[in-house]
Parts: C-alpha cells; sequence; structure tokens
C-alpha cells in the first residue's frame, strides 16, 4: 500500500510540474520566438498523457487487487 502511495504522489507532481511548465513557457511567451508555443503545447500534451497514464494504472492496481477501496469514515 505504501508503495502506490508514493506512485501516485509522484505522478501527481509529475502532473503539476507539466502544468507549471506550460505555465511558465505561456508566460514567458515573446513574440519573436516561435519555439514557446510549440513548448508550451508540448507541456500541456505530456500533462495530459501523464493524467491519462495515471488514472489507467489506478484502474489496473484496483483491477489486479494492489488497491482496495475504503469508503469515507462517517465519524463513527
Amino acid at each position: 500500500m505504501r508503495v502506490m502511495r508514493v506512485i501516485i504522489i509522484v505522478a501527481g507532481l509529475a502532473i503539476l510540474g507539466a502544468l507549471a511548465s506550460a505555465g511558465l513557457f505561456m508566460l514567458r511567451r515573446d513574440s519573436r520566438k516561435q519555439g514557446a508555443e510549440s513548448r508550451m503545447a508540448w507541456a500541456l500534451a505530456v500533462r495530459v498523457g501523464l493524467s491519462v497514464s495515471l488514472f489507467l494504472f489506478v484502474l489496473l492496481a484496483y483491477w489486479l487487487g494492489w488497491i482496495e477501496p475504503t469508503g469515507l469514515p462517517l465519524g463513527r
């Protein structure tokens, strides 16, 4: 269980990092440079790919029994 938590946290941080880099490319966009827009699009594509991969990994882990739903505690 602990390994799964670490994998999900690392993947989440990678997704946030890709989103932050796309934001930086957008903010530092210079009208003279055409490469910044392609780098921003590439960073967003990486973010989407990582998000889909994480979702599929969680589904696979559930299907294989590596993780189990625990439900929400109701305060009892």
